[in-house]
């Protein structure tokens, strides 16, 4: 069985949320999260590395974040060295941002549940148009204002394609239960 578990990075400057993009010591980066992206980097370890969340957001076996080295963003890396470190597990950066083609063939040679966290665009646009869906109909459009979706994708072992559900685990005060479509 492989459950991927897609992710968009945490918060950003220039949002709804005011203050400058900081590194996890404090240091202002305008690739970094704002502070209420570090709030949901805690949100997400605690849903997936204390049980939280149960059999629908199970904890993850791997992680994978977009590669910030030379990258736009160092945001879907800082979204999940919490719970990585929580886990203990260290995240695969092998992948950059534009590079999902790849990361998609990796990611259906594995097993067991593997969170991705990645830049929004680039799931909707290189990451899930690469995926062989048997049921369920992924987003089309990722709307930037949301960062509260999770996107489930289950292959029992011996099928050829996932089924796909949505996820809305209203993490903060501001999440939403509405789909991205």
């Amino acid at each position: 069985m492989l459950t991927l578990l897609v992710i968009r990075h945490g918060e950003k400057p220039g949002e709804a949320w005011p203050g400058p993009g900081l590194t996890s010591d404090g240091q202002p980066n305008d690739k970094s999260l704002v502070i209420r992206g570090w709030q949901r980097t805690g949100a997400w370890a605690a849903l997936f590395g204390a049980g939280f969340g149960g059999t629908e957001y199970p904890t993850p076996d791997a992680i994978y974040a977009a590669n910030p080295a030379g990258s736009a963003s160092r945001r879907p890396y800082e979204t999940i060295t919490a719970l990585a470190a929580r886990l203990g597990i260290t995240p695969n950066m092998t992948y950059a941002q534009d590079q999902e083609e790849g990361l998609v063939k990796e990611l259906l040679g594995l097993s067991g549940v593997v969170l991705v966290s990645w830049e929004h665009k680039m799931i909707v646009e290189g990451i899930l148009r690469h995926l062989p869906i048997s049921s369920g109909t992924p987003p089309t459009h990722w709307n930037g204002s949301r960062y509260d979706v999770v996107l489930r994708f289950d292959r029992p072992d011996g099928a050829t394609g996932f089924a796909f559900r949505e996820l809305f685990p209203m993490l903060l005060s501001v999440d939403s239960d509405e789909p991205l479509h």
